[in-house]
């Protein structure tokens, strides 16, 4: 059985910073890649940003030159440093773990206030 935690969100204002985590446990092995989405309430689910197990990155691009994915292969988890928050930047964050299943977390919320 797999595990995905994530942990940081809370309420922050506009221009404020959070940084969310995500970990992964149990019975996964070798991650492939570690992504965070978004969701609002009668939205899709969208990539925000990801990073493989080479270190390759991706971001949605809304996000760019604001927020910033790392890792740490030894504990399976992945960072989300989100800086220069805005208002559309509320959502429920999602981690998600590819091995050789994709795992989803429960979902953090963050939300921005003007």
């Amino acid at each position: 059985q797999v595990q995905v935690v994530e942990s940081g969100g809370g309420l922050v204002q506009t221009g404020g910073s959070l940084r969310l985590s995500c970990v992964a446990s149990g019975q996964i092995f070798d991650i492939n890649k570690m992504a965070w989405y978004r969701q609002t309430p009668g939205k899709r689910r969208d990539l925000v940003a990801s990073i493989t197990s080479s270190g390759r990155t991706e971001y949605a691009d809304s996000v760019k030159g604001r927020f910033a994915i790392s890792k740490d292969n030894a504990k399976k988890t992945t960072y989300l440093e989100m800086n220069n928050l805005k208002p559309e930047d509320t959502a429920v964050y999602y981690c998600a773990v590819t091995g050789n299943y994709l795992y989803w977390g429960q979902g953090t919320q963050v939300t921005v206030s003007s």
